[in-house]
């Protein structure tokens, strides 16, 4: 008999009682009970985003609104900034090469964080840029880019919007989109929100909605006016996820009631403990400046990531490895969402019982050791 581990940066775990709430009868979506259900749900994603603003619910993966947030702001020719140093940052410039908007891609080293000078260079010698897209979290190398100075720049220009890639950062750790004066913060169901796979959320400003006035790319499904318009009638343009809204507000719910300090102390002290663990297995962290969602662990040269991947499997953990040239470098551990002190002990504990089979030198337990001297101080 063997038990299951989910320890990717998404999708993560689900509570038991969150299954539940979303196996209840389907309702109809056309319906006074689910637009209740829906209003409410709209309300409690404004809490966790923290804003004012509208925040749109798209059935589909972040990507989709990832997608949205260009083709709703911009028109074909537009100049933008990609902030790129990561997978998910070269997302960004995909979809803007997708549709015709002209980007200056921003490279960064994978693993390094963003310069707020060099975005404030940038505009100084581009001062027709549109936008400025970036991750608060990049997920393939589990870096934090400085949002608060970033949007700071970018709230000084009329002409240009902050566009953050928040899917796995709200929730997990502070993005206050109307106190940081972010445009447009987008977010996915399948990390800090726990939920599976099938929404996506664009919280959107007053700014950037003077910008969708004037967009020509071509949008249908992803229409976002058409989405605001039918969101103050408590329902979608097209058919929703009702289950997973269902499973959305039930999760909002006992994480108003847990507090969205302790909820990002939570996240922060896991995250913490994860960090500590590195130097103490002889591993080294790939971020330069870590997110609180999710821990990227550079391996030694003589040491293949595939192989950690499949030795976890293996024991039955999953892990993420990485990315494009981090393919067999890295290995990440998600911890967003359901997770707690233990589960954190639990997969470090793994994670040396493999690296120890691989040929990794290391003393068994000290990376559990400090973790659990993270998780135990008092806060």
């Amino acid at each position: 008999m063997s038990k299951y581990y989910l320890f990717a940066p998404g999708p993560t775990m689900i509570p038991s009682e969150t299954l539940l709430e979303m196996a209840k009868p389907i309702l109809h979506h056309r319906t006074k009970v689910f637009e209740a259900i829906f209003r409410e749900t709209e309300e409690r994603l404004k809490w966790i985003f923290q804003t004012k603003n509208d925040v749109l619910m798209l059935a589909s993966s972040g990507t989709g609104a990832m997608e949205g947030a260009v083709v709703n702001f911009l028109k074909k020719g537009d100049k933008v900034i990609t902030i790129e140093g990561g997978k998910f940052g070269q997302r960004w410039g995909d979809i803007c090469k997708a549709f015709g908007v002209n980007a200056i891609r921003h490279m960064i080293e994978w693993g390094k964080v963003c310069k707020p000078a060099d975005i404030e260079k940038l505009l100084q010698d581009n001062p027709d840029v549109r936008a400025v897209f970036w991750q608060a979290s990049e997920t393939s190398t589990g870096a934090a880019h400085p949002t608060k100075e970033i949007a700071a720049i970018v709230a000084a220009r009329p002409g240009c919007i902050s566009v953050v890639d928040g899917i796995t950062a709200v929730g997990a750790f502070h993005v206050p989109m109307d106190e940081w004066k972010i445009d447009i913060l987008i977010s996915g169901s399948q990390k800090a929100l726990m939920l599976p796979p099938g929404l996506g959320f664009a919280a959107v400003s007053d700014k950037a909605w003077a910008f969708a006035e004037t967009s020509d790319l071509p949008k249908y499904y992803f229409n976002f006016k058409k989405e605001r318009k039918n969101l103050a009638a408590n329902t979608t343009a097209y058919t929703p996820a009702v289950s997973l809204i269902m499973g959305l507000n039930y999760n909002l719910k006992n994480m108003q009631e847990e507090g969205l300090e302790k909820v990002y102390a939570r996240h922060n002290r896991m995250a913490r403990a994860c960090r500590a663990a590195a130097p103490a297995m002889n591993l080294k962290l790939l971020a330069e400046v870590p997110a609180d969602s999710v821990t990227a662990y550079l391996l030694p040269e003589n040491v293949d990531g595939g192989k950690v991947t499949k030795g976890m499997t293996a024991r039955g953990f999953t892990i993420a490895g990485g990315q494009d040239h981090l393919k067999g470098r890295i290995f990440r551990i998600g911890h967003m969402g359901y997770y707690d002190d233990f589960d954190i002990l639990q997969v470090l504990s793994a994670v040396e019982l493999t690296l120890k089979d691989v040929g990794h030198h290391l003393e068994l337990g000290q990376g559990v050791k400090a973790a659990a001297e993270v998780l135990g101080a008092k806060a």
